[in-house]
């Protein structure tokens, strides 16, 4: 009898832990796209991310966040609604207070930003870690808590504080370059329900002899 993998498509993995979801199926918002279960971890209210984790996302970009993702409790992404001037005396948004002075949006709108913030597969964003607007983060990373990441973060590194620096990785550059070809969270999910303890405590090397038995691709 072939082993069941979990159903990526249940807001609630756990039924007696109401405080993880995942949040592809959970989020509604057409500028987050989420992967297959990454999960959030909150024990006051996680269905509500969309709200109380993603803030300001008044404009036009996204927020990216790939499969296997863990977010711990509080984590936050500020999207680019964040902004206030800055190449003037006052960093006050005058506008939005409404009256005679909502003649001047101008001053607020089109502000530069940095695009979508995407965070990449398989990351752990710890205990109230906050990433700015469009961060980078990459496959693999660790984020300790509550951590304020403002730079893009290199494929399986680690950072933490506040400005995040990055503490180390947890790879040479070789064996990232291996990581990142084999791509395990893409793998179909029998293949990797069948390898999921080479996945959790494997060498690359195990990784390497699992991935050369993967199902041949019809075109």
């Amino acid at each position: 009898m072939q082993p069941v993998p979990p159903d990526p498509t249940v807001v609630h993995p756990m039924p007696e832990q109401p405080r993880v979801v995942l949040l592809k199926p959970l989020v509604t918002s057409p500028l987050i796209e989420v992967g297959e279960f990454s999960y959030y971890d909150d024990p006051d209210d996680p269905t509500a991310f969309e709200t109380r984790n993603v803030l300001y996302h008044y404009g036009p970009e996204k927020l990216v966040i790939g499969r296997f993702c863990a977010l711990g409790e509080g984590v936050r992404f500020l999207m680019n609604g964040a902004n206030h001037r800055m190449d003037g005396p006052s960093t006050f948004p005058f506008p939005i207070m409404g009256g005679s002075w909502a003649g001047h949006v101008d001053l607020i709108t089109g502000l530069p930003g940095r695009g979508d913030t995407v965070v990449g597969h398989d990351v752990w964003l710890g205990y109230r870690s906050t990433v700015m607007p469009g961060v980078r983060i990459g496959h693999g990373a660790i984020v300790a808590s509550g951590a304020v990441v403002v730079d893009d973060v290199p494929d399986y590194g680690i950072v933490g504080g506040n400005p995040a620096r990055l503490i180390r990785r947890r790879y040479d550059d070789a064996d990232v370059d291996r990581l990142l070809a084999l791509a395990w969270w893409d793998w179909p999910l029998p293949h990797l329900t069948a390898h999921l303890r080479k996945i959790m405590s494997g060498s690359i090397d195990d990784l390497e002899a699992a991935a050369s038995a993967l199902p041949e691709q019809t075109p």
